[in-house]
């Protein structure tokens, strides 16, 4: 959320931020509800202060005038409470108006529509070349019986899958080599509710606009996170932290939910787009200050660079236009990991920076060195999200004789396996 100020005091170019992202919200009708709020927030106040003075005064008046000032005081109390009334009225749609204005992009957020405009800053990796066909990794999974699309759709439906032996080994081994990776680097270890209430959600700015793509428990009002992200965001939620105390920074392991609602006909063969999965997120909060906020987003896009040097995947990093950034990013930067069975690269981390956007609703604060009290900054990166990065492994470690050789980093974590082969039986 941004404030208010900063919205009417630069409306043109929040206007042009919200062009910028494709994003519908009524700047001018927002700014007719805050002069009303804000007239009815002062007479409220001039009432209240004319009532305490009256107030105050009625012991001195004599039994002639008490009355009439009991009558007038009286008055005064009902349109207090007429006012406060209308200014509820009002908040409503105030607060609803305000949750819709996206924040503002930073300057070198590139013009574009769709993800296919976002600017590509650097590939790194060669694409190794073979001299087989490569299978995909489905075809693959089925092979060396690690992946079961069949019975995980049994189970649960489309988009769901089962995970097993050397599947399941590596799935679990990627993760646990992103959380040691991250925890290498400094980040505090959590592990957090898969469940959240709204205000959470509303906090980090999942709510409202992405409630279909939320798995929701009706009969508790809590929601399955889509990532850990939101549960490490909110952790510190109405909170006033010390300066000293910044900048903390937070890694966790969490299932993820998303109904991927919209999705139906896209990417369905496979791993790519699925209802479940498990994914390592790093989240930074710290002072409100614009040079540290760049310098911690390129921190965290490095980390997650690094992961992907380690297992020797091919990928590039790409600027994200203005039509494919979300509501509350300054600047989102995507890694794409080549996948062979595309044809080209697939994305599989993306790291945003949100200035005070997220903090703003969360009420999540801090105490700077001359007292003031000061909204943080955040920032967040996936480090790993399986099963979905397991396709280029897979399928860029698949030897010609159908089985997979183990990257050298994962090893320790595969109980002793160093390649994946199809049963025997």
């Amino acid at each position: 959320m941004l404030d208010i100020r900063v919205i009417r005091d630069n409306l043109e170019a929040v206007r042009a931020g919200a062009a910028l992202k494709r994003i519908e919200v009524d700047l001018d009708r927002l700014v007719v509800v805050d002069d009303e709020r804000r007239r009815l927030i002062r007479s409220v106040e001039d009432g209240k202060a004319e009532q305490r003075k009256r107030g105050k005064a009625l012991g001195q008046l004599s039994d002639e005038q008490r009355p009439a000032e009991l009558a007038a005081l009286g008055q005064l109390k009902s349109s207090i409470q007429a006012g406060e009334s209308a200014l509820a009225e009002v908040l409503v749609e105030y607060e609803a108006l305000m949750l819709q204005v996206p924040n503002i992009p930073a300057p070198e957020v590139p013009q574009g529509a769709t993800d296919a405009e976002n600017v590509l800053l650097r590939e790194e990796g060669s694409i190794p070349e073979v001299d087989f066909e490569r299978l995909d990794h489905v075809d693959l999974g089925q092979r060396l019986r690690i992946l079961d699309i069949e019975r995980g759709v049994k189970l649960s439906g489309t988009r769901f899958y089962v995970l097993r032996g050397g599947g399941a080994l590596l799935h679990r081994a990627v993760l646990n080599f992103a959380f040691d990776h991250m925890v290498s680097k400094g980040f505090e270890p959590f592990e957090v509710p898969l469940l959240v209430r709204d205000p959470a959600m509303v906090g980090t700015a999942y709510f409202p606009g992405g409630e279909d793509q939320a798995y929701r428990l009706e009969k508790d009002r809590l929601n399955l996170v889509g990532t850990a992200e939101v549960p490490l965001t909110a952790f510190h939620s109405g909170d006033i932290l010390d300066e000293a105390e910044l900048p903390q920074r937070f890694v966790a392991r969490s299932a993820c939910f998303r109904r991927e609602a919209g999705a139906a006909g896209k990417d369905t063969r496979g791993l790519y787009r699925i209802h479940q999965f498990e994914k390592v997120e790093q989240v930074v909060i710290l002072p409100a200050d614009e040079e540290a906020s760049r310098e911690e987003h390129l921190a965290i896009l490095k980390h997650s660079e690094e992961l992907l040097a380690a297992l020797e995947l091919p990928y590039r990093v790409v600027n994200v236009c203005g039509g494919d950034l979300g509501q509350p990013q300054i600047q989102k930067y995507d890694i794409e990991t080549w996948m062979p069975s595309r044809g080209a690269y697939g994305e599989t981390h993306s790291a945003s920076r949100f200035h005070e956007f997220q903090a703003r609703r969360l009420g999540l604060r801090y105490r700077d060195g001359e007292g003031t009290i000061r909204f943080c900054h955040t920032l967040n990166n996936t480090v790993a999200a399986s099963p979905r990065i397991l396709i280029p492994i897979l399928e860029l470690y698949q030897q010609s004789d159908g089985s997979v050789v183990v990257p050298d980093v994962l090893r320790p974590y595969m109980a002793g396996l160093e390649r994946i082969e199809a049963p025997t039986v």
